[in-house]
């Protein structure tokens, strides 16, 4: 009697969780696949076209490869910097001093600002005719470029606002700074090791799995960046992606290509290009993390 009302329980529990997943996550999924090899509008019937889809994205389309090109930069130069930022902030945090947890606050708040505030802040700045950055370089005798439309300079300048966002890893870095025993720097040190000696030697190889899921976490972030950019053009008054697709990022031209211009099928199909190349990276970071793990 106790097994059945225990099973009983269990379903009533999970059930609701399995139905949530299958309708409003495995089935959008799959119902998007389908559409990736249609030709839909919203208007019409989903029509069969096999993958003309991939095809034209791949050896036709006018914007797909520089958005790749631009969310591949992007990924290669913020996701290095945002992991060093947030492990210097958090190895700074993981000291004990006054006001601790008022510091940690502090620093994790611009983690949960909406994109669109930041982004008006940004873009006052970076302006190039009254932003505050370009004031200041006046005044030290430089003149500043034109940050925000200029195809050289518009991309550096969202990595840079990227940076702001640090919170989350900078967490999970404390966590694992925290975790690390404390003993082990105190071997470290009557060794004769020195503050880099034991973080190269002590504090890197026990925050190894949180550095790496934070690697993952952050290329799959960075691969994945939409609001940012559209937040950014839109503070603007300008079309997302400018100038001159300087800013252009894969899931922005998805979006775009879905819902300014209604090619369901062309955006599910860059959906699912999207989704092998992060499952791809992801299983390459997995092979470098376990190969470093053995090599230690």
């Amino acid at each position: 009697m106790k097994g059945s009302q225990r099973n009983f329980w269990f379903y009533v529990m999970v059930g609701p969780a399995i139905v949530g997943f299958l309708v409003f996550s495995l089935f959008p999924m799959l119902y998007s696949l389908y559409l990736s090899f249609t030709r839909y509008t919203v208007v019409q019937p989903p029509e069969w076209i096999g993958f003309e889809h991939y095809i034209y994205l791949f050896y036709h389309d006018p914007s797909f490869w520089p958005s790749v090109k631009v969310t591949l930069i992007f990924a290669v130069f913020q996701v290095p910097l945002a992991l060093v930022t947030a492990l210097s902030i958090a190895l700074l945090l993981n000291h004990k001093v006054r006001f601790l947890g008022l510091y940690r606050t502090i620093y994790y708040i611009p983690s949960i600002l909406p994109s669109a505030a930041s982004a008006a802040i940004f873009v006052y700045i970076f302006n190039g005719e009254y932003g505050l950055l370009n004031h200041f370089l006046a005044q030290a005798g430089v003149e500043g470029p034109a940050w925000l439309d200029s195809t050289a300079w518009a991309l550096p300048t969202l990595i840079v606002i990227s940076l702001w966002s640090f919170g989350n890893a900078m967490l999970i870095f404390l966590g694992g700074l925290q975790s690390v025993d404390g003993q082990l720097y105190e071997s470290a040190e009557i060794d004769g090791a020195g503050a880099w000696g034991r973080f190269v030697h002590v504090t890197m190889p026990q925050i190894s799995p949180v550095f790496f899921f934070n690697l993952i976490m952050g290329v799959i972030g960075a691969l994945r960046v939409f609001d940012l950019a559209y937040a950014f053009g839109a503070a603007q008054g300008k079309t997302p992606g400018g100038p001159a697709q300087a800013t252009l990022f894969y899931v922005l031209n998805l979006y775009q290509r879905a819902f300014n211009y209604f090619h369901m099928g062309q955006a599910s199909a860059m959906a699912w290009i999207l989704f092998a190349i992060t499952v791809l990276i992801t299983w390459l970071n997995f092979r470098l993390a376990r190969k470093w793990v053995h090599h230690e």
